[in-house]
């Protein structure tokens, strides 16, 4: 059995690591009302959006009357053999089963996807997604070509991608997550736009945890592109939290008084909602081409926008959870570690007692 002063030792490091813990859930729970309201100030804007292009489906056709192709590349269906992947993991450990639920729901759709003997593009996103499969799966490779006509007056470009396994990093996004700014999110939309319109990938998932507050979380993937009904996710796979998780992050959320319940909709939003659902004529100025071709981009970039806001939210949300439980069971260590500390000194008083009665006796 140990004795006294390396159990005060012990005692000393425990308090140590939950005067710790108690710092970082504080800190998780600045950040998290922070973040959720980040991400209720986004929704007007994504909600009005979506309206406006729902408006814009109602009154207009959505394939050409004379050459019968549809208006936008985006809406376009086709035979999935070549799909691209973004998993939205967080920047920091320390926050319970957050990262790693984002890693099997990833698993699951790798496994699904090469049995089918489908192609998988994976693009990381956090740098704990970044980190794991950057050494767990090849890198694409890329091979630009140039080629020269008319004397050398004029040259051609070509990037020829040499595939040699089934899944491959095509892109890393350490620092989406910091800052997670549209202007960011834009470029990397459009990239993926790109890469879709020349039939390079057939679809575009994400695997994310949604959030709609503390206790209402879930690991979903959802399909991005191509976009078959505006305004809705299109959820194919989902993993709720348990019983016991959503406890735990109420019991957390409550003793720094952040509400479990889902923020109610705006005034913002509710006016957002009812535009465009007026039974009336629109005379649009440009072609349903062009306003599609300008619209359909920022809702693809609205969508990943959104899903990094709430996966940043559920990250701190998962780190407060994490940490008040380390910082409950610290303080759970530290009593009986004082019990036991106390049961051995006791021990050593009554033995110097005994000896000394004892002693006396002999005498």
């Amino acid at each position: 059995m140990a004795n006294v002063l390396d159990l005060r030792r012990r005692i000393r490091s425990v308090k140590n690591t939950r005067q710790i813990t108690k710092a970082m859930k504080m800190v998780s729970a600045a950040k998290l009302r922070r973040a959720q309201e980040r991400a209720m100030q986004a929704r007007p804007y994504a909600q009005m959006l979506t309206n406006v292009l729902e408006s814009l489906v109602r009154r207009t056709d959505l394939y050409n009357a004379q050459t019968g192709e549809i208006v936008h590349p985006l809406l376009a269906e086709r035979e999935e053999k070549n799909v691209l992947l973004l998993v939205i993991a967080g920047d920091k450990g320390f926050a319970g089963g957050f990262n790693s639920n984002i890693g099997k729901a990833a698993q699951k759709f790798f496994l699904e996807r090469t049995a089918a003997g489908q192609n998988v593009d994976l693009e990381p996103i956090g740098k704990k997604a970044v980190g794991f499969y950057k050494k767990r799966f090849p890198a694409a490779n890329y091979e630009k070509t140039e080629e020269h006509y008319d004397n050398e007056l004029s040259t051609h470009y070509e990037t020829i991608r040499h595939r040699v396994e089934q899944i491959e990093v095509t892109g890393e996004h350490l620092d989406l997550l910091g800052k997670t700014e549209f202007d960011v999110v834009t470029k990397l939309a459009h990239s993926i736009i790109e890469r879709y319109e020349r039939t390079e990938i057939d679809a575009v998932y994400l695997v994310y945890n949604e959030f709609k507050s503390v206790i209402q979380q879930r690991v979903v993937v959802e399909k991005l592109l191509p976009i078959r009904k505006l305004g809705s996710h299109e959820i194919t796979a989902a993993e709720n939290m348990s019983e016991e998780q959503r406890d735990a992050a109420a019991k957390s959320a409550a003793s720094e008084g952040i509400s479990v319940n889902e923020p109610e909709e705006s005034v913002m939003e509710k006016e957002a909602k009812k535009f465009g659902n007026a039974d009336v004529d629109y005379i649009f100025d440009q072609s349903p081409e062009q306003l599609f071709k300008h619209l359909m981009p920022r809702y693809v970039a609205t969508q990943i926008f959104h899903a990094l806001l709430e996966s940043v939210a559920a990250e701190h949300a998962a780190r407060m959870t994490a940490t008040d439980a380390a910082t409950k069971n610290a303080g759970d260590l530290i009593d009986s570690l004082s019990l036991t500390m106390n049961r051995v000194r006791q021990a050593a008083i009554t033995k110097e007692i005994i000896e000394i009665v004892s002693g006396a006796a002999a005498l």
